[in-house]
């Protein structure tokens, strides 16, 4: 069986101008990244912003295994599949980071004969988004350390800069560090620590943004930190959103690839869902709802966060309404989630693990859109077990079909792709966020919380306390409500499987990220910089005669 990379390598490219004739884009509206890979210039925007939207629809998943649950896989190959019954597609996906890519879960291509291509440098160096984004970011790190060098005008109380340097890779051992040390001429030691480059407010901020004005009007509300009397620090105060609007100058443009197919994909943006928003960038959907009839879009982990802020967050922001919703689930995936000792069969664990299902169905129909569930399929799946699941979601009201894109490419997705256009032509989607951005904190997050994740109380830490009360003081509460947590789990203990109830879930600390627009709360012990795993995917990649090898 060949590898991912074997299959992305053996790949027949189109030229990237070529594929962008397919969806009415000019050889002048590009900027080439040589034959396969292109920005998208502000002059196609500008061409074509007053045309009429094709459909969206938003590609999630239940909660994953460690492995994932082929979310990015099964959104290729629909767009692929797409193509293929006469309907003018385009999949919107997020860039990967490296930090998955050398550490353990993979990157955000797809698999199989599902991916985007060329594989190798999407996974790696792309386009340099994710390099520009860190460069942002440190940027403004080295002059919050400079400003308080040259003398402090500002007053800036070191024990209070909520700002952090970030890196894109996992590296745990700069979660806490300690700057400035080795005499005075080196800088004013103090506490720091590092998030990785998905997590740093700079790429929430970029997904977030409309344009180059809107981005700079955002870096520059960005809060780095406070001064000794309690009042905040912006990177306005530090005059330093113009500089850093300079470097994400072409990291805004989305960039335009192709699928194994030779199918356009625009790839833009990488936010974490467990730790972020999730969602590609609001400028690669819009316009690709502009040049397409229907868009495919993804939001990452399962449907309890990605799916989630996609709806509260990035479609509430954007004043973007979602036409159906796609939700991949895996018979593995639901065997893992009903698992114990004393099932004789995998249907048994199956019959149990199907709540994680049912939950998310009903949470994603709290939302009005109309929900398609597809089961991606693998060699050992069984009949008995598809026919179960296929039973079980049509009396919940949503639509049911097999994708077997991994194996067949296109053609393995027609007939989810037939089912989708019939759920679009024939189901009005009613969608309206679950909250309305002006409660309180506590009560937008006990909506999620209990709505959502079905948790019976909704437990504040005395320091959650103090960040609600200190973002009311600064007239900040009335944004909506970005939540961190684990991804195995609809409560924020990842051993807590299935669809648990009864549960409690504390919010340990908030932060507030002005300039995106949302207010991160932090359950449980999730963390903005992972680490490696004890067999780290970096082990097995390397290269020979100019080939890559063991990228997946």
């Amino acid at each position: 069986m060949s590898s991912d990379i074997q299959i992305a390598q053996r790949a027949k490219m189109q030229k990237i101008k070529e594929i962008a004739k397919k969806i009415g884009i000019n050889e002048d509206e590009l900027e080439l990244f040589g034959d396969y890979k292109a920005k998208l210039s502000d002059k196609l925007w500008n061409r074509v912003k007053d045309k009429p939207d094709g459909k969206l629809v938003l590609v999630t998943a239940i909660n994953p295994t460690p492995a994932g649950e082929g979310k990015s896989t099964t959104m290729v190959g629909l767009g692929q599949a797409m193509w293929k019954i006469g309907q003018k597609s385009i999949v919107a996906i997020r860039e990967p980071s490296m930090g998955p890519v050398f550490g353990i879960k993979g990157g955000a291509a797809g698999g199989g004969h599902a991916q985007v291509v060329p594989m190798e440098d999407i996974n790696l160096h792309f386009t340099g988004d994710m390099h520009a984004i860190s460069s942002a970011n440190n940027l403004l790190s080295a002059m919050i350390d400079n400003h308080i060098q040259q003398g402090n005008e500002l007053g800036i109380d070191t024990r209070q800069i909520t700002w952090k340097r970030c890196v894109d890779l996992n590296d745990r051992s700069l979660r806490n560090v300690v700057v400035g040390l080795g005499g005075k001429m080196q800088g004013v030691p103090r506490e720091d620590g590092f998030n990785i480059t998905v997590a740093s407010e700079i790429m929430a901020i970029l997904c977030l943004a409309n344009d180059l004005d809107d981005l700079k009007n955002r870096l520059a509300n960005i809060i780095v930190g406070y001064n000794h009397d309690g009042e905040k620090i912006t990177a306005k105060d530090l005059r330093a959103e113009g500089s850093m609007a300079v470097i994400l100058k072409d990291a805004i443009k989305p960039n335009l690839v192709q699928t194994l197919e030779n199918t356009p994909a625009i790839m833009h943006g990488g936010p974490f869902a467990n730790i972020a928003h999730g969602c590609n960038s609001v400028q690669a959907t819009r316009l690709a709802l502009k040049l397409s009839d229907i868009v495919l879009t993804e939001a990452g982990f399962g449907a309890d966060l990605g799916a989630e802020k996609f709806l509260n967050i990035k479609c509430n922001l954007a004043k973007l309404k979602p036409n159906a919703i796609v939700l991949v689930a895996t018979l593995r995936a639901l065997a893992y989630n009903g698992k114990n000792n004393e099932d004789k069969t995998r249907l048994e664990s199956i019959k149990k693990g199907i709540v994680n299902l049912e939950r998310h169905i009903e949470n994603l129909q709290k939302f009005g859109v109309p929900v398609v569930v597809t089961l991606n399929a693998f060699t050992e799946d069984e009949s008995e077990e598809i026919e179960f699941v296929k039973t079980f979601c049509e009396k919940l009201g949503a639509d049911f079909e097999i994708s077997e894109v991994w194996e067949k490419g296109g053609e393995g997705g027609v007939k989810l792709a037939k089912k989708l256009v019939t759920t679009l032509e024939n189901k009005t989607s009613n969608y309206a966020p679950l909250y309305d951005i002006n409660l309180s904190i506590q009560n937008k997050i006990e909506i999620i919380a209990k709505e959502i994740y079905r948790a019976e109380k909704v437990n504040f830490s005395q320091k959650a306390l103090k960040n609600i009360e200190q973002i009311k003081k600064l007239e900040k509460d009335k944004l909506p409500i970005c939540m961190a947590k684990t991804q195995y789990s609809f409560s924020d203990d990842p051993k807590k499987l299935g669809a648990p109830k009864n549960f409690e879930i504390t919010i340990r600390e908030l932060r507030l990220s002005a300039g995106a627009g949302f207010i991160v709360a932090l359950a449980g012990d999730i963390m903005t910089m992972p680490g490696l795993p004890k067999k780290p995917a970096a082990e097995e990649i390397g290269i020979n005669n100019e080939i890559i090898e063991g990228l997946f």
